[in-house]
């Protein structure tokens, strides 16, 4: 699973690379950038956790894709920022799940299917060697994210891969961003990086105006949902644990068929930074915490900030998890909806 790791780094890379490696040393232009990214809009974000285990318990490899799918779907249409993979495993184990591109863990696969649909089509043949997991891929839906655009369709950003050629007069880097040409940048950039490029209003892509690489954040910054990230986490207390955000989560929120039953209108959920809501896999969160070794002794209302039954009254003894993650994805808009108005 290399490619998690080259989105993820992507960021900080660029940044780096944008701040030292353009040719100008001056103190005072460093002062400024920093003091710029220092007045970010902070984008409040929402995660889901979703355990591997729903893979494992799935005879084919289509049936395997297309749950991959509905989840991916999921997390799009809900605008979810990172989706959190996690596993039932006591240590970690160098997690290899992310760096054997042959692995068929139920992890591996599941990352691979949500990295490659979350991924404009224009970019994956550049991003995804062959694999035996994406041999079903072409049968599911698109995600048709704001990210997403088509090749008549002009945007303030676009998704992009750096590629080997450069400019023949410049000698700046050039960025596929599914256009009919390349667009030029001015930085110099190593080949095959994902990056964000700010089109401009210059539609004239034969202009010798280059256009600038920026933070993957940026459209979220401004308003636009800009697809999700994914992260493995080795089990349910490491989803916590390794968040990826800055300071954690601020609160979690944990979906049971044994947890309290609050109407959607009634909920009230606090002012957050980072939400989390975590999904149990067949046997539930219950079995995640009770596997967990750094979990010894607790219950789920020990770990989750609210923990909480979204379908109440159901007619089936089971609900799927790709079906709870529909439910209660709908289930929390509202609430969601009322803090970030607010």
């Amino acid at each position: 699973m290399a490619k998690k790791n080259k989105k993820q780094t992507t960021d900080t890379e660029v940044e780096a690379e944008l701040n030292g490696n353009n040719g100008d040393n001056d103190d005072s232009r460093n002062k400024k950038k920093l003091k710029k990214n220092s007045k970010r809009k902070k984008i409040p974000t929402v995660s889901m956790a979703v355990p591997a285990s729903i893979i494992d318990n799935v005879p084919t490899l289509e049936l395997a894709t297309r749950l991959a799918g509905q989840i991916a779907r999921a997390a799009t249409i809900f605008r979810i920022n990172e989706v959190v993979v996690f596993d039932n495993k006591s240590n970690l184990e160098n997690d290899s799940v992310l760096d054997n591109l042959d692995d068929e863990s139920g992890a591996a696969f599941l990352m691979r299917i949500l990295q490659y649909l979350e991924t404009p089509q224009y970019l994956r043949k550049a991003l995804f060697p062959m694999h035996n997991s994406l041999r079903f891929v072409g049968l599911l839906p698109p995600l048709d994210a704001p990210h997403h655009l088509r090749k008549h369709e002009w945007g303030p950003y676009r998704e992009g891969v750096t590629v080997k050629e450069r400019d023949s007069n410049s000698g700046a880097t050039l960025v596929d961003v599914g256009l009919v040409k390349n667009a030029i940048v001015d930085q110099i950039l190593e080949p095959g990086k994902r990056v964000t490029v700010a089109m401009g209003t210059n539609r004239n892509l034969d202009s010798d105006l280059p256009r600038q690489v920026v933070s993957s954040s940026k459209p979220s910054e401004e308003g636009a949902y800009w697809g999700y990230r994914v992260r493995y986490a080795h089990n349910i207390s490491s989803v916590f644990k390794d968040c990826s955000y800055k300071g954690g989560y601020d609160f979690i929120i944990g979906t049971s068929e044994h947890g309290q039953i609050i109407k959607s209108s009634d909920l009230e959920i606090p002012s957050f930074r980072h939400l989390l809501i975590a999904f149990g896999g067949l046997a539930g969160l219950e079995e995640s915490i009770e596997e967990d070794d750094n979990l010894k002794g607790k219950n789920a209302q020990d770990i989750f900030n609210l923990y909480l039954n979204t379908c109440p009254h159901q007619g089936s003894r089971t609900i799927r998890t790709e079906e709870a993650i529909f439910i209660s994805l709908q289930y929390f808009q509202e609430p969601i909806n009322r803090v970030l108005e607010g």
